[in-house]
C-alpha cells in the first residue's frame, strides 16, 4: 500500500492542486492520495482563513469521482494548532499496516522552509517525502537546505533518483506540472468580482458563489 498526504489550507482548492495530485499519484504509482486541510495551520495563525466547513466542502466536491482521491479531517478533530508531524504519526498509528508505504507531498517552496516546522527532523525521518518542484528547478543539495549535519544524513541513491534517509525513508524531488495558480488569486478575483472559471472546477466555482465566499 502507497499512500500519499497532501496537506495545505486549501482556500480553495484549485485546479493546480487537483492536477499535480495526479502527477505525483503516476509518478510513485500511488494507491491513494488524502487531502488534509489544515485547520489551524501555524503559518497562518493571524491570517483570516475560511471556515473549515467550507474548505472540506470544496475539497469533497472537486475530488469526488476519483476513487483515488480521499479526504481526511484530521487536523480539525485533533484541534489546536496543525502541525504535519502530528498529523503524520496520527495516519501510521491508526493504520499500523506492515506494508503500508506513506509519501508526504509538498512543494519546493515548503520544502525550503523546512527547517520553520514543528519537529521537522523527526518529521523527515517518519516517511518519505515527495517534494514537487517546477520545470527548471535547480537542486540546491541537502546541506543548504537542512543544514550540514542533518543534510548529511541522506545520501544519493542514483538507482531511484532519491535520498536515502537514516530510517530508510527516501526524499525525493520530482517535476510536475505547475499550473500558475494561486489560491490568493482566486480569493481576490472573486472580492473583484471577476471571473474564476478554468482556475477551479466549476463545482467550486458554483459552491463559492452560492455561499457567497471571499467577498467583503
Amino acid at each position: 500500500m502507497k499512500w500519499g498526504l497532501f496537506g495545505g489550507t486549501f482556500d480553495p482548492i484549485h485546479i493546480g492542486h487537483l492536477r499535480c495530485a495526479v502527477e505525483m499519484l503516476e509518478i510513485f504509482d500511488l494507491n491513494r492520495i488524502i487531502f488534509v486541510p489544515a485547520s489551524r495551520p501555524p503559518h497562518k495563525l493571524n491570517a483570516a482563513i475560511t471556515s473549515f466547513h467550507h474548505r472540506e466542502q470544496m475539497i469533497r466536491l472537486a475530488i469526488e469521482g476519483n476513487p483515488a482521491f480521499s479526504f481526511s479531517d484530521v487536523e480539525k478533530t485533533r484541534g489546536g494548532i496543525s502541525y504535519s508531524v502530528e498529523t503524520v504519526e496520527y495516519i501510521l498509528e491508526k493504520y499500523r499496516l506492515d506494508n503500508l508505504e506513506l509519501y508526504f507531498i509538498l512543494g519546493q517552496d515548503a520544502f525550503h522552509a523546512i527547517k520553520t516546522w514543528k519537529d521537522w527532523e523527526k518529521l523527515l525521518l517518519l516517511c518519505n517525502f515527495a517534494v514537487m518542484t517546477r520545470p527548471g528547478y535547480i537542486n540546491r543539495g541537502l546541506k543548504e537546505i537542512l543544514g550540514d549535519e542533518f543534510g548529511s544524513r541522506f545520501l544519493y541513491e542514483e538507482a531511484v533518483d532519491g535520498f536515502r534517509g537514516p530510517t530508510g525513508h527516501l526524499l525525493y524531488f520530482r517535476e510536475v506540472t505547475f499550473l500558475d495558480i494561486a489560491s490568493g488569486v482566486v480569493r481576490n478575483r472573486v472580492k473583484d468580482g471577476k471571473d474564476i472559471r478554468y482556475l477551479v472546477p466549476e463545482a467550486i466555482r458554483h459552491y463559492i458563489s452560492k455561499n457567497n465566499l471571499y467577498k467583503d
